[in-house]
């Protein structure tokens, strides 16, 4: 595809890099729309959303990282070369949980409202940055006879070359997409605190799951099984936004049958 989009002398300007920040740009701009409805003003949203996407790259990149110790453990200043792709979403999710926990702590916020609030932004964000992945290359998927198969012919695209595979990234990209337009129906009918948050979570993990098994790049194979290491994480996480999403709309619906004294 187009891994750079042009270079002025030793700068390239990365088509990752840049789907990257048009995600970011485009989420937080939903975002600040969202968060008048919680009482926080566009410089909390955009100071938030800064610290979130920071540590949300940082976590995606150190859980990859992780995933093939064995390669970059004998290469370690390609750590550092996001823009040559690899990045595992459920290693930001977590790393953004841990930035939302702080917030809560320091500033006495409410974790479902901010869940709630920065899931839509989350889709989208992951949407357009998938189309970045196409670009270069990377989350490649598995050879296909399919007619909607994409065949790689750039040098500098990170999947194999001259060989019809899967558009996995572009499958992610869609479904992305789709779980935003869901996520914005349920904030404007949410009956309870949590509820987009916890949706975000299962959709994904579904759409994930789903297209996980398309996906012709290393990763992370556990040793005795056909599951990668993504797909356990992603089952947990499935599981358990299920398992809270009805508890929590139990509780829901008894505070509403509860009569008042």
């Amino acid at each position: 595809m187009l891994p750079d989009l042009f270079s002025i002398g030793p700068v390239t300007l990365h088509t990752y890099g840049l789907c990257i920040a048009i995600g970011f740009i485009l989420g937080a701009f939903i975002t600040v729309k969202l968060g008048r409805k919680y009482g926080m003003t566009p410089q909390q949203v955009m100071d938030m959303g800064f610290v979130m996407v920071l540590w949300g790259l940082i976590g995606t990149r150190v859980a990859y990282v992780l995933m093939n110790i064995s390669y970059y453990r004998y290469n370690l200043l390609d750590m550092f070369k996001v823009w040559q792709g690899g990045l595992v979403f459920s290693g930001g999710l977590i790393a953004v949980f841990l930035v939302l926990g702080w917030y809560i702590i320091r500033y006495n916020y409410s974790f479902w409202q901010l869940g709630d609030l920065w899931a839509p932004a989350g889709a989208i964000g992951q949407s357009i940055g998938r189309i970045g992945c196409f670009m270069a290359g990377c989350c490649y998927g598995k050879p296909t006879d399919r007619i909607w198969g994409v065949t790689f012919s750039h040098p500098k695209s990170l999947a194999p070359l001259n060989i019809p595979l899967h558009p996995t990234q572009l499958y992610a990209a869609f479904s992305g997409m789709l779980i935003f337009v869901i996520l914005l129906i349920l904030h404007k009918k949410k009956s309870f605190n949590g509820q987009v948050f916890l949706w975000f979570l299962i959709l994904h993990s579904t759409s994930r799951l789903l297209i996980e098994r398309f996906r012709g790049d290393n990763r992370g194979i556990i040793i005795g099984s056909e599951w990668t290491i993504t797909q356990v994480v992603t089952i947990i996480i499935l599981i358990s936004a299920v398992t809270v999403l009805f508890m929590m709309k139990s509780i829901s619906e008894k505070k509403k049958r509860k009569p008042e004294k």
